[in-house]
């Protein structure tokens, strides 16, 4: 069986990401653009023995195929469904030179993807499933925060339907789930896995073209997730979008090489929250999202290692100049967890809403002190 080196060539580009709770490294699962890749497989046949009467050869033998016990058959049916009801739903997207999924997110021609695929660029390139010609869309909006983003076609074409997105707070572990959308570039693709956990946080880095967004309530499965889903559909077997594939997960210790079967997805009721306003207002107005009010840098001790959020900024009125700290103190706690960077400060805040109560933990001039902070919004 033979592989066309024409993926080995691939211009993928991966995202550098800082390390978080969850230790294997993060890599965007976006792609530049991959022209005319094709995958060829050679036919792999295995030879028959020849039956007959006589000395030395066998008895004549008939054998037929056992049938698929009937769960497996329906199970099989089950994804064939599935497929014939929401691929049409999952498109590609080109961005400039990159590469990336789409799900069709209403009747009107918008999509939802994420932030990072769509990037700095203002117009796209849409190929839909089935239909090799290309269709022009214009940005709606990108919110970098989320990492999620809405596209609209200029002239969506008869009869596309949107996907339906479901309920999040009913996605379990151990769910069967197909990942679908464009990885390496091939359209329309498919893998199977199921729900490994739920609510995960996870943070994307902000260098190699991602956004650093932390995330949280994310949904970790181990359908392969691969360069060029990103912004595609994860999918329960009930035919509803439960999450949109965003990150895949790499091993530093190998190179950074893929860690299969590691992939995360945005959260399908965070998708609708944000596209929702992003449909009606043109933005986001209402992120959900605690935040101190400060604009900080991670310092490193002694020993070069991480050892706390120094606030370089106080945003006048905001949670944490209420709570009187200022420039140059240094965040070291929040609510009993150690903050040791900016990545840490955001995966624990990821975890509150605005309004709510923390303990902020800092030094002064050497000094540990405490304050209640209420939580504002980002």
């Amino acid at each position: 069986m033979a592989v066309s080196r024409a993926l080995a060539r691939a211009r993928v580009h991966p995202p550098r990401v800082h390390p978080q709770r969850v230790r294997p490294r993060l890599l965007r699962a976006s792609l530049a653009l991959l022209a005319g890749a094709a995958v060829l497989v050679s036919g792999c046949s295995a030879g028959g023995t020849s039956s007959g009467s006589g000395p030395g050869r066998a008895k004549d033998t008939t054998t037929t195929q056992a049938a698929a016990p009937a769960a497996a058959d329906d199970l099989q049916n089950d994804y064939l469904k599935v497929i014939k009801n929401v691929l049409p739903s999952v498109v590609q997207i080109q961005a400039g030179d990159a590469l990336g999924s789409g799900v069709v997110y209403d009747d009107s021609g918008r999509i939802v993807t994420n932030a990072h695929v769509v990037g700095d660029e203002k117009k796209f390139k849409v190929t839909t499933a089935g239909d090799e010609g290309e269709l022009s869309a214009s940005l709606v909006y990108a919110y970098p925060e989320q990492d999620l983003a809405v596209i609209k076609l200029d002239k969506p074409p008869q009869g596309m339907r949107a996907a339906v997105f479901g309920d999040s707070s009913k996605v379990e572990v151990g769910h069967i789930v197909l990942a679908m959308g464009s990885p390496l570039g091939l359209s329309s693709s498919v893998t199977q896995g199921i729900v490994s956990a739920t609510g995960r946080t996870v943070s994307e880095g902000g260098s190699g073209g991602g956004t650093g967004a932390t995330i949280a309530n994310m949904v970790q499965t181990s359908a392969a997730i691969n360069p060029g889903n990103s912004g595609g559909a994860l999918v329960n077997l009930d035919g509803q979008v439960i999450g949109i594939p965003t990150l895949a997960a790499t091993d530093p210790e190998l190179g950074n090489s893929a860690a299969p079967g590691i992939g995360f997805a945005i959260p399908a009721s965070m998708v609708k929250t944000v596209a929702d306003q992003i449909v009606k207002n043109g933005r986001v107005t209402d992120s959900g999202r605690a935040a101190l009010g400060i604009t900080g840098r991670t310092v490193v001790d002694a020993r070069s290692q991480p050892a706390g959020v120094a606030v370089a900024q106080v945003k006048s009125g905001g949670a944490a100049d209420r709570a009187g700290i200022e420039p140059g103190d240094v965040i070291v706690g929040l609510d009993g967890t150690a903050i040791t960077s900016i990545t840490s400060l955001s995966e624990a805040l990821a975890a509150d809403k605005p309004g709510d109560k923390a303990k902020v933990t800092y030094t002064r001039d050497g000094n540990r002190r405490t304050a209640e902070v209420t939580l504002g919004e980002i």
